[in-house]
């Protein structure tokens, strides 16, 4: 189910937690939502969840308005959605089967449907046989498995992901985001992600809006994000990465820093562009150096985004002809000082 926010507006007395944001989110993918504390991610997600109504501003889930619905009419909707937080919210007097069975109680299911909806949900999530372990009992990210299959057991539409693995280690953040993955490919789910991770957008996300004191100030394709950054929010989550993978595959994509000094140019290489020689060509044309200060490779969707950051030494107008020819090679180069 797709998701469209035109010119949404919340206000908390003089604070604007939501400003004129506008989205088009496609049905069938996983959409990150990004932001630093404070930028209006959560203020966002209770609009789009309708858990609050917007100050002004449409909400439609394809072309139904929602944001307007009437009280009988807007809970039969919530009933579609599903939502998995970064505390799990589960009832600690209950074990995971009834914290699973209590939104399928709730709608007057029969006692014997809901036992077999749970039990299929914990096989789903990969919990079978341990129906009936207290919350106690459970890790993390057995927790947050049972959210995620409480989420899941009205059959919704769509699934919001609101800092869902920030209390997670990244072990276990990885194991949940393959299981996210894996759950809305199956079940065609509109997924949305609201974190402050861009490991967790990289990882997980095929399209991306970056959030910055409640307004929009970037959007687009995760891969197209990484490889042509914009505006300076999403260049300081990009050059603070942090890998969320295996160890041997950590070594190939952290961004590792040789020197703590300079550094005036970064250089953005995308797909083939990565593993071709392009500075020692540009050096060999031009009377330039290049002194590599920092690099790293990250695995974007089906892409591969390098970057590294640099001096190049030489005259000024050599310097001018070789960021120019890497431009015209299909390198983004961002110049400190003037791309920020």
């Amino acid at each position: 189910m797709s998701i469209s926010l035109k010119h949404l507006h919340r206000a908390y007395g003089s604070l604007h937690a939501v400003h004129d944001i506008s989205l088009d989110i496609p049905s069938n993918t996983v959409y990150g939502i990004i932001g630093r504390s404070g930028a209006g991610k959560s203020t966002l997600v209770r609009l789009v969840s309708l858990l609050e109504r917007p100050d002004s501003g449409e909400i439609y889930y394809q072309d139904k308005r929602v944001d307007n619905l009437a009280k009988d009419d807007l809970i039969a909707q919530r009933r579609r959605i599903g939502m998995i937080f970064q505390n799990f919210n589960l009832f600690s007097s209950r074990n995971a089967a009834q914290n699973i069975a209590y939104p399928l109680e709730i709608t007057g299911l029969a006692p014997e449907a809901v036992t077999r909806r749970v039990d299929e949900l914990l096989d789903l999530v990969g919990l079978t046989g341990r129906g009936k372990a207290p919350i106690s009992t459970l890790s993390g990210g057995q927790k947050q498995r049972v959210a995620i299959a409480r989420a899941l057991a009205n059959d919704p539409d769509i699934l919001f992901c609101d800092e869902a693995t920030s209390a997670l280690d990244p072990q276990t953040t990885r194991s949940i985001l393959t299981l996210i993955g894996d759950l809305q490919k199956s079940m065609h789910l509109s997924v949305v992600m609201i974190t402050h991770q861009m490991e967790v957008v990289r990882d997980a996300c095929e399209y991306v809006a970056v959030l910055e004191n409640g307004s929009v100030v970037e959007e687009g394709k995760v891969v197209d994000v990484f490889a042509k950054p914009s505006c300076a929010t999403t260049k300081d989550f990009l050059a603070n990465l942090a890998p969320l993978v295996e160890q041997e595959e950590a070594k190939k994509q952290d961004m590792i820093r040789w020197s703590a000094e300079g550094g005036r140019y970064t250089l953005r290489f995308r797909g083939e562009k990565t593993g071709e020689p392009v500075l020692s060509r540009i050096q060999k044309t031009y009377d330039v150096e290049f002194n590599i200060r920092a690099g790293g490779v990250q695995h974007v969707g089906t892409e591969d985004v390098g970057t590294l950051i640099c001096d190049i030494i030489g005259e000024p107008d050599e310097v001018d002809k070789a960021v120019a020819a890497m431009q015209l090679s299909g390198i983004l180069v961002e110049e400190e000082g003037l791309n920020a």
